[in-house]
């Protein structure tokens, strides 16, 4: 089977239509993937430009062939680096940005890259194979309390400490070398707790592995940053979407967007405004998109996806 056959984008054509780039527009996506969001953009884009961005080598592979087309141009980056990428390119402003946060189809499925519980594979995670820290490094060398601290911060997970000191004891006898090593301590020290009314079975290690994927490839700090560059580049009327895969990145783009909605950040007990902020957005999705029962059937990991979409006011003094 081919991975674009099972590659299926989420919330695809809510995200097109909320994206809505004009026909001769620069869209960005900064997460190309395997060029599923992409190739339904350069339908609305006859006279534009795509760029797309992707620091994980072998999606691009994929998109190259998906997204064959002289109006695409697609950059192995981190989306961290998009100014840099547009001033490569001599871009300096684009109507149109999709952030599509989290792991792919293709990431998640291949066993060699370490990100799922669900198959053997070695403790990586990566998005970008260059990158000098695995998972490995994290379980087998950090500090217990600093690893303990990772896996509540970044996983949520309220037996943090219980987790991160069966993992020291474990590694001092021998490291972490598999997922399949690093799974089942989860269960063991976790169990298997019932599901509640109406929520789906989740493995006791879906935390732990959330938390040493951001560690490893740095996501909240790398998309705290990439909002911010977004908006420097993105046109009078541009729009930005944001699709999330868990709260601490939806957390991270609501409150942004809601910052950058506002006129004033003062505090309410100050009169009269000091700080000077100008709102730099008008929020066009008041509550997240979600998908619909019937996508969910169809691909069932847009249950956890939400979208955000803001469109760039002009800012006056």
């Amino acid at each position: 089977m081919k991975a674009d056959d099972v590659h299926l984008p989420v919330l695809l054509r809510e995200t097109v239509e909320l994206l809505s780039p004009p026909p001769n527009g620069v869209v960005v996506d900064c997460t190309v993937g395997m060029g599923g969001h992409s190739s339904e953009l350069l339908k609305r884009i006859p006279n534009g430009r795509l760029i797309g961005l992707d620091q994980d080598k072998e999606a691009l592979q994929h998109a190259r062939l998906k997204l064959d087309d002289p109006r695409v141009t697609l950059v192995q980056a981190n989306f961290a680096n998009l100014l840099d990428v547009l001033s490569d390119l001599s871009v300096s402003e684009v109507d149109c940005v999709l952030m599509d946060i989290g792991v792919s189809s293709l990431q998640l499925d291949s066993p060699e890259r370490g990100f799922s519980f669900q198959q053997a594979g070695p403790l990586d995670m990566r998005m970008d194979l260059s990158a000098p820290l695995t998972a490995a490094d994290v379980v087998n060398t950090y500090p217990e309390k600093k690893l303990a601290d990772v896996i509540y911060e970044y996983g949520e997970e309220r037996k943090s400490r219980q987790l991160a000191n069966a993992i020291v004891r474990h590694r001092a006898q021998k490291p972490f070398e598999t997922t399949e090593e690093l799974a089942h301590l989860a269960k063991q020290v976790l169990g298997s707790p019932r599901p509640k009314h109406g929520e789906s079975f989740k493995h006791p290690a879906t935390r732990l592995f959330q938390a040493l994927r951001i560690e490893v490839n740095q996501e909240l700090e790398v998309l705290q940053k990439a909002l911010k560059d977004v908006l420097s580049v993105l046109k009078t009327g541009g729009r930005l979407g944001v699709i999330t895969f868990h709260s601490l990145e939806d957390r991270i783009v609501k409150q942004y967007f809601k910052q950058e909605s506002v006129d004033c950040l003062c505090p309410p007990h100050i009169p009269q405004c000091i700080c000077g902020h100008k709102a730099q957005v008008e929020i066009l999705t008041r509550k997240p998109v979600v998908a619909t029962d019937e996508e969910m059937q169809m691909n069932p990991r847009s249950r956890s996806a939400k979208l955000r979409v803001v469109r760039k006011l002009a800012v006056t003094a």
